[in-house]
Parts: C-alpha cells; structure tokens; sequence
C-alpha cells in the first residue's frame, strides 16, 4: 500500500512537472520534465524511498502499449508508397549499428576504464534488456551495464529533441501543439482502446517480438487499420499520460545509485550518445540525397533511443512515426541478433578444447 500511495504521488508531481515543462516550452514537456523531477528524487532524496522500492513495471508496460496503439492506427497503405526507399535507409541502419557499437565501446573501454565485456555490452545502439540479459550471463558489471543502457536512452530523448528545437528555430514534441492523438475522443472508446492494449501485449509477450510491449499493441492497431475491421483514436489526455509514466519510470531507475557512478556514467554516455548521432546525421544527409527524405525525419529514424520516445519526437514534425518505428525496431532487431551471434562464438570459443 506504501509504494502504491508513493507511485501515485511521484505521478502526480511528475504530472505538474510536465505542464509546467510545457509552459516554458520545453520539447517533450509531458517526458523530459518528469524525468527530470524523477532523477532528481531518486538521486537526491534516495533514503526518503521505500526500501526495495521500484517503479511498477506493468504500469510501465501498459503505457507503453497506448502509444504503441497510437502508432499503429497510423499504418496505413500510403506507408508503403515509400518501400523503394527501404532498401537505402535500412541499409543505413546496418551501418549505423556497426559503428555507433564501435563508438560506445571505444568511450566505455578507452575512457571509462570498463572491462571488455562491460563495455561491449553497455555500448550496444539498442536491444537494452536483451543487452543486461546476455551481458549478466557473459559476467559485465551488472551495475554499471543497467546504467549505461537507461543513460543512453535518457541522453538521446533529452539532446535530440532539444537539438531538433535548435535546428528548426521551434519546439518540438507535444510543445510545439502538433499530435496524433485527438481531444475529443468519447470515454465509450476506453473499453476497446484497453482490449486492443492487452492483446497487443499479450501478442508481443508470446511471440517474443522485440520490444514487444510496443510492437504488439502496434501490430494489433495496425492490421485493424489495414484492413479497416476497426478504427480507433487515442485522446490527448492518454498520451500525455503515457508520456508521464515513461517519464518517471525512467527518472525512477536512478535510484540506489551513488551520485559519483551516476556522474561518471553520465559524462560517458553524453560523449558515446554525441558521437552516435554525429554517425546518424552524416547517414542522414547522405541518404536525404539519394531518397528526398528530410534530414530530420531521417536523424529521429537513425537515433539510438527508445522506440516510443522516438516516435512521439516524430509527431512534432508531421512526420508517420511508423516510418520511425519501423527503423528502430530494425535496429533492435539487428543488434539483438549481432550480440547473440557474438555471444554464441565467445561460448563456442571458451568451450573449445586446447589445442594440442
């Protein structure tokens, strides 16, 4: 009862923040502000918590699973108008991957000091719980790898929109008044608007789709918008919602964390974070070239953050974030499969017999 009284009040506080981040016209105001108030508690006041206390994971989930609803209502045939394209920009993304790993490694190892199996791990451009599974397996400093996979993501989602805002002269995110969502969707809508969540959850969870708590409510909305079975619309006052929760649930993974590990890590993942995206905008002229996709749709599209967050950066700019998404999930997709496969040879290697 004790921690679900605290949820609810961290919630509340995270709530004011964000409206308060949104009346200084701060990007992203519904999920930097409540990161940043969350960190703050968790980094400031950490014996003021419950002991054992963590954000609740399936009020996480099920937020997430509500924007993965509202980027798939946005599949639509026209998505498919770009498919000649596919072959260049997801090409981009495999050399993304390649080198934005060779870049965090360099900064974790050379920089941080981090043992090689640390430092391949904590600098993958994705795939962050499969990162922390296999890399506790392979025996990475479980401490420092959780650490360095949530601050890459915190790093992205906090410099990109506030870049982006630089860059176009404007805010960006639901600052700058531009949604998918809509204000007017009727409470009658809730019911299968929670149905289509918990199938898509459910789909993601047995097929083991990656980030399947987004991509599964995102399959389910986007063949009932395909094939037109069912429409839907999710209210703004939801996704701000959701935007609120992931924004805490983020700040909240600081806690038990001393202040000179959260320093340091943070210091590391700015530089890795930095040279990651200065690898994603060069991908990103050179294909505005050859596709005529704008650079910035492109940048959101090669950036190493989290795939919800990525998307709702995407909204600001008009742009169908199920183009976003579906290069993140790729990305995703590609790393899990490059670290799996290195792990695979690093066992086949131990377990070798000595040569005679």
């Amino acid at each position: 009862m004790k921690h679900a009284a605290l949820t609810l009040g961290l919630l509340a506080l995270a709530g004011l923040s964000g409206a308060g981040a949104q009346a200084i016209g701060m990007p992203l105001p519904y999920l930097l502000g409540p990161l940043i108030v969350s960190a703050l508690i968790a980094t400031a006041l950490p014996g003021r918590l419950p002991e054992g206390y963590r954000f609740p994971e399936p009020v996480r989930l099920g937020f997430i699973a509500i924007i993965g609803l509202m980027i798939g209502a946005q599949v639509t045939p026209a998505l498919f108008s770009e498919a000649h394209h596919y072959a260049l920009t997801l090409g981009a993304v495999t050399v993304f991957v390649g080198l934005a790993h060779g870049i965090g490694y360099t900064v974790f190892r050379r920089l941080g000091g981090y043992d090689h199996t640390t430092a391949f791990y904590a600098s993958t451009p994705g795939g962050l719980y499969e990162a922390i599974e296999m890399g506790s397996a392979a025996g990475a400093d479980l401490t420092r790898l959780i650490m360095q996979q949530f601050l890459r993501i915190i790093a992205v989602v906090t410099l990109l929109p506030f870049g982006l805002s630089l860059w176009l002269g404007a805010p960006v995110g639901s600052a700058a008044g531009v949604s998918l969502a809509r204000p007017d969707v009727p409470w009658s809508d809730l019911p299968l608007i929670a149905l289509a969540g918990l199938a898509g959850l459910g789909i993601g969870h047995v097929l083991r789709l990656p980030a399947g708590q987004l991509t599964g409510p995102l399959a389910v909305a986007a063949v009932l918008s395909l094939t037109g079975l069912l429409g839907f619309e999710i209210p703004q006052w939801l996704v701000n919602l959701a935007q609120v929760v992931l924004g805490t649930a983020l700040g909240m993974r600081f806690t038990g964390l001393s202040r000179a590990l959260i320093v340091q890590g943070a210091g590391l993942a700015l530089v890795s974070a930095t040279g990651m995206m200065a690898v994603g905008l060069g991908l990103a002229v050179a294909l505005h070239g050859m596709t005529g996709e704008p650079v910035d749709v492109l940048v959101i599209s090669l950036a190493p953050g989290g795939v919800a967050e990525m998307a709702l950066v995407a909204l600001s700019l008009s742009a169908n974030p199920a183009f976003v998404t579906l290069h993140h999930i790729y990305r995703i997709l590609l790393t899990v499969l490059v670290i799996g496969a290195m792990a695979k040879l690093r066992r086949e290697r131990r377990d070798a017999p000595p040569d005679r």
